[in-house]
């Protein structure tokens, strides 16, 4: 501390995809340093809005394999807080659920590689993750134990709570995740259970007590979306007249979403948006649906970043990018406001 102020910790983030985790730990009044996304209209995205930070743009394996050399790039340094975004797909519902015999699974074991292959002196004094609600209970919860497992064994503690962003972020978007949080040198935490105390694992005991509650939901469903758009593209009438048809007797309510489920319109019933998915890049019908002042439409990208916590000026998408690009982008990307309250609680810990 100097002069009554604290140093910002510094946070460096893996599968950052367009910058959600990013840009709500700088809102959390943390420091990014780097980060990295191997998909490259993401990576586009990422550069556009966060010009000043250096990206690295392979996969993550490739960077683990070489942590001596990159010690040596003016650009990479250990961060005080690791994030990760690990993909999905092998845990979630929408897929098959292989889980680690998907390679794609595997990705959570190339973040851990971080945390195991960095000196100890410099290692990350903290770590966030997050992926979908599924893998807590993925293969009938044998998925999530060998995660805290292998945490636990590099000495960090393994804080792992499912939130939801209408719920705990005043967000309404009906969207479940599993955040995995811990600390340095404080995998007591886990393996006392009972001494679950400042004593044990200071830090680990710190980020608890400032851990989000539930919120009341009071941001109302219609402010985030448009009373009429321009572009004829976004309304059925226009660019699907057989699908306006089969929807123009059931999209009535102005006030919430639907969502088509291959041969038929679901309401949402709580008056908030659906989970927003990366599927939404592969085809309208997954994009949820609304009315407005004029007619049935689906929700535009920005419309969708607006349900992701993004406000007006903190995202911009190139010029010519496809809308299936950006919609892919926000269905992968996190709630903002939700996962800044988490960064909150841990930049408190760790000062």
């Amino acid at each position: 501390m100097k002069n009554g102020h604290h140093k910002k910790p510094t946070v460096a983030s893996l599968y950052a995809g367009i910058g959600g985790i990013c840009l709500a730990f700088k809102q959390a009044g943390a420091e990014m340093i780097w980060a990295n996304e191997f998909d490259k209209h993401a990576q586009e995205t990422y550069k556009l809005n966060f010009p000043n930070h250096h990206l690295f743009k392979r996969d993550v394996a490739y960077y683990v394999d070489r942590l001596e050399r990159m010690r040596k790039s003016r650009f990479f340094k250990m961060p005080d807080i690791l994030t990760s975004g690990f993909p999905c797909q092998a845990f979630s519902i929408a897929g098959r659920q292989l889980g680690f015999k998907d390679l794609r699974g595997l990705h959570f074991f190339k973040t851990i590689s971080f945390l195991e292959k960095s000196k100890y002196k410099e290692r990350p004094k903290a770590y966030l993750f997050e992926n979908v609600k599924n893998l807590q209970s993925h293969d009938k919860g044998r998925t999530i134990k060998r995660i805290e497992e292998e945490i636990i064994g590099l000495g960090y503690s393994c804080v792992i709570r499912t939130l939801n962003s209408m719920t705990h972020a005043d967000i309404p978007q009906n969207r479940e995740r599993v955040f995995i949080i811990g600390f340095e040198n404080e995998s007591n935490w886990n393996m006392r259970k009972s001494f679950q105390t400042p004593e044990h694992a200071p830090k680990t005991y710190a980020f608890m007590q400032n851990f989000p509650g539930k919120v009341l939901l009071r941001t109302k469903f219609r402010s985030f979306v448009k009373e009429s758009l321009k572009n004829k593209f976004y309304y059925y009438k226009h660019s699907n007249p057989e699908m306006h048809l089969k929807l123009k007797s059931i999209v009535k309510s102005r006030d919430t979403a639907y969502q088509w489920r291959r041969v038929y319109a679901r309401e949402n019933k709580s008056n908030v948006c659906p989970t927003l998915t990366a599927n939404m890049g592969t085809g309208g019908h997954n994009v949820p649906i609304v009315r407005d002042a004029i007619d049935i439409r689906k929700l535009t990208p920005l419309e969708c970043a607006s349900f992701q916590g993004f406000k007006d000026d903190e995202l911009k998408f190139p010029e010519r990018m496809a809308d299936c690009h950006k919609y892919k982008q926000i269905g992968n990307s996190v709630t903002v406001p939700l996962v800044q309250l988490l960064a909150k609680s841990i930049v408190l810990a760790l000062r």
